[in-house]
């Protein structure tokens, strides 16, 4: 079987149910921005060490396939033969960051993405899920979209952004903290005195 259909060539696609549309709809724009966060999340999986979380993830995978399926049908009759995303599924990512939480210290300051690539992938994923849920929202004027999967995507980058601050711990990396007084640092780096913020 070809990968190839050649009938994308004018910019338009077919939609799960076959409905054509052009490429830049609204529709297009969310799956496929969840589309490109699953694969952030396979890299995340991937390249982080916690065992529990690696398999977490490939849990969350599933779920987020199913949102991008969902929003990948126009035609209601096609919606009965997908899982639905549950209330417990947006609780298991409240009780992992939980758990996370409660191994590292409080936050107390903004973090600027980095450290690892481990930690910066964290938070490529979770800019791409808040992006994502941005463009649910957007679509959610023109269709009707499921409120729990909107939910689930919000507390998906609420997770990533834990998950980036707790793989800083256990790889023993000093989180990037963001401080006001950047250009003072700056300037004692560039004569040779560097000062904690």
């Amino acid at each position: 079987m070809r990968v190839y259909t050649k009938t994308g060539d004018r910019g338009q696609t077919s939609l799960a149910s076959g409905t054509r549309v052009r490429k830049d709809h609204p529709r297009l724009e969310a799956y496929g921005t969840i589309d490109e966060l699953n694969s952030f999340l396979g890299l995340v999986e991937s390249i982080i060490d916690d065992e529990s979380e690696k398999s977490r993830i490939r849990a969350i995978q599933n779920r987020v396939f199913v949102i991008s399926s969902t929003l990948a049908i126009d035609d209601p009759q096609f919606l009965p033969n997908l899982p639905i995303i549950l209330e417990d599924d947006v609780l298991d990512l409240e009780r992992a960051m939980d758990q996370m939480l409660d191994q590292i210290s409080p936050l107390q300051n903004f973090i600027i993405p980095g450290g690892s690539p481990a930690i910066a992938y964290c938070h490529i994923a979770r800019t791409v899920c808040r992006r994502a849920e941005r463009l649910m929202i957007h679509l959610s004027d023109e269709v009707e979209i499921e409120p729990i999967q909107i939910k689930y995507v919000n507390r998906l980058s609420d997770y990533l952004f834990v998950l980036a601050r707790k793989t800083a711990h256990d790889s023993g990396v000093e989180e990037i903290i963001w401080t006001a007084g950047f250009r003072d640092m700056e300037k004692n780096a560039a004569n040779g005195s560097v000062e904690n913020p």
